[in-house]
């Protein structure tokens, strides 16, 4: 049931989930996590919430949590079939910033790694980044 539309126009559902609160974070995988840590506190401006090195850490942006799980935290173990958990893949973060083309040149100073070329379309502007283990971040400039 629709309760009411928020700021923007879209409409908000205060239903609630028998089972399910909110979203509680982003997993990735790394293989280093002081080193991973370390890239999203100081190249993206991430903040240090909690860590048990070398097995896992937690970092926020605002209120956004991004779980960073290396080998043998139970978060990495893998999969019933063996199958293990990897980083890297297409799924990824979506960080919203402000003069993107800007940013890229900071960023390409600091030498991390860039999966593509900036892309624009309707929507506005995106690059894709690499943290140390290959997850993909996407830096997204909306259109004005």
């Amino acid at each position: 049931m629709v309760q009411s539309m928020d700021p923007r126009g879209l409409e908000r559902h205060d239903e609630r989930h028998d089972f399910v609160e909110h979203v509680h974070g982003v997993r990735y995988q790394v293989k280093d996590v002081a080193r991973s840590v370390a890239f999203y506190t100081q190249h993206l401006g991430f903040k240090l919430r909690h860590q048990q090195l070398p097995a896992f850490a937690n970092v926020s942006l605002g209120d956004h949590q991004l779980l960073l799980s290396g080998p043998g935290a139970s978060g990495s173990r893998p999969m019933p079939s063996g199958q293990q958990q990897e980083p890297g893949g297409w799924n990824r973060l979506v960080l919203k910033v402000t003069d993107l083309p800007r940013f890229v040149v900071e960023l390409k100073k600091a030498g991390l790694r860039f999966r593509n070329e900036l892309e624009t379309g309707p929507g506005g502007r995106q690059i894709q980044i690499e943290d140390p283990d290959g997850n993909p971040i996407e830096l997204f400039e909306p259109a004005r």
